[in-house]
């Protein structure tokens, strides 16, 4: 087998995991990162001496790809499964929305949109493929078969708080993966969710991979932006890149991955076809806008909590610390506020003081004690592309991992479908992907 000398553009899950699983098929690989980090929106930074991500995130048992590289890693023992706390804030009040019982519990719906909802969640949850809901949107299926009020109170103004002005354009594909998901972390009850954290953090698990790239012969180079993908006799040549000291360099590929978000490859490649380059624009992305307070006590007494009241100028709260004990980070309490919004929003321009101060009267609602008082400190974090918008038919608006370019390849969020984006199916598209170059090579 011969051994290519392949360049990878990002060094977040999907770029990592690529290199890695290249790079255990022989291959060598460099990998070249903007950023002066690894981990991309999985990536941490330090809260009291530890390790937490920009970006909150957990795995399902269903994520075995993830799994798998943490065996692979020697760190699946790392891996701890806790029952979370799940509530929804509706009708003025926070309700516990973590089992069945729950659901039933829950007011706001009159008895018989209760018990509606509940046989419309449980044939989601066991519903097999996409394809019946492929071609109609979530808010339309969620009237017909749920009825209005359970649109209005509940599906509507959590869609409305995920993809904002896009929410009745999301496929309901995706809202049935998103059911059929959860169903899979149940414990031997069904009742109990467990979800799956690395003590540590992720951080730890692209760290690991980045030592195995490195000590099999490759590079992973930090702070350093790709200015252009050069194209020679209709082949992906190199990459052009500006090094830490800012001085340009040219890189020479046999092959070159990037993982980027579409929109960026016209830009990457001027010589794109430009029939391709307006494929790739058909998928529009929100930014993910996180504020995170560090407290001296905990908020709620929920991990997660979901906001269906549009009132809110967020989308949820998660606690992470009522998930990981508040021990592992020197007894601090880290609460997540999360919004996904256009780059063009207010909000998104907001510094993290003015976010704050425009959050603040809102928390209130969840805590009627919280003062500014218990912050200690505050964080503020910025993920452009973090969203694919997921409409019908979506599966005519991926791109394939080939491009029209030779030796080019392309791999990102918008071809993690019908599922979420996330760590795990990045870790799969650079498993499949590192599988293909590998096939179509040797």
């Amino acid at each position: 087998m011969s051994r290519l000398n392949i360049g990878i553009i990002g060094a977040g899950a999907l770029g990592l995991a690529a290199g890695f699983y290249l790079t255990r098929s022989g291959n060598r690989v460099t990998i070249c990162e903007a950023a002066p980090f690894l981990g991309g929106q999985a990536s941490t930074f330090l809260i009291g001496g530890t390790p937490i991500e920009r970006g909150y995130h957990h795995l399902f048992k269903s994520d075995i790809y993830m799994r798998q590289l943490l065996d692979e890693l020697g760190l699946a023992q790392q891996l701890k499964w806790i029952e979370s706390k799940v509530g929804i804030y509706a009708d003025g009040r926070i309700w516990n929305f973590s089992t069945p019982f729950d659901l039933l519990a829950f007011k706001p719906l009159s008895l018989l949109n209760r018990i509606r909802l509940g046989i419309v969640v449980k044939y989601l949850q066991h519903a097999r493929g996409k394809d019946p809901f492929e071609s109609i949107t979530a808010s339309n299926w969620i009237q017909k078969y749920a009825g209005s009020q359970a649109h209005d109170l509940v599906i509507g103004p959590l869609l409305k708080g995920k993809f904002g002005k896009y929410a009745n354009e999301i496929s309901m594909a995706w809202l049935w993966n998103k059911f059929a998901l959860r169903t899979t972390s149940r414990d031997k009850t069904g009742y109990k969710e467990l979800l799956g954290y690395p003590m540590g953090s992720f951080g730890q698990i692209f760290t690991k991979v980045s030592e195995q790239i490195q000590e099999a012969g490759g590079e992973v180079r930090l702070s350093t932006p790709v200015q252009e993908i050069t194209v020679s006799d209709g082949r992906a040549s190199g990459l052009r890149v500006k090094n830490k000291d800012g001085a340009d360099c040219f890189l020479e590929f046999d092959a070159i991955i990037a993982t980027v978000p579409s929109y960026l490859m016209p830009k990457l490649v001027p010589a794109l076809d430009k029939h391709y380059s307006t494929f790739l624009t058909k998928v529009d992305y929100l930014a993910a806008v996180l504020l995170i307070l560090v407290l001296d006590r905990p908020l709620t007494s929920y991990y997660w909590i979901n906001v269906a009241d549009r009132s809110m100028p967020f989308l949820g709260i998660v606690e992470h610390t009522n998930f990981i004990p508040p021990e592992q980070y020197e007894g601090n309490h880290i609460v997540y506020i999360t919004n996904y919004l256009d780059v063009d929003s207010d909000l998104y321009t907001m510094d993290k003081e003015s976010l704050l101060e425009t959050y603040k009267p809102f928390l209130h609602k969840f805590n009627p004690d919280f003062d500014l008082s218990w912050v200690r400190s505050v964080h503020h974090h910025k993920i452009n592309a973090a969203q694919p918008i997921i409409t019908t038919n979506y599966s005519d608006k991926i791109p394939g991992f080939k491009t029209p370019i030779n030796d080019l390849f392309l791999a990102n969020t918008t071809q993690i479908y019908p599922e979420d984006r996330g760590t795990n199916y990045s870790v799969r598209l650079g498993k499949d992907l590192a599988t293909l170059i590998s096939r179509k090579y040797n």
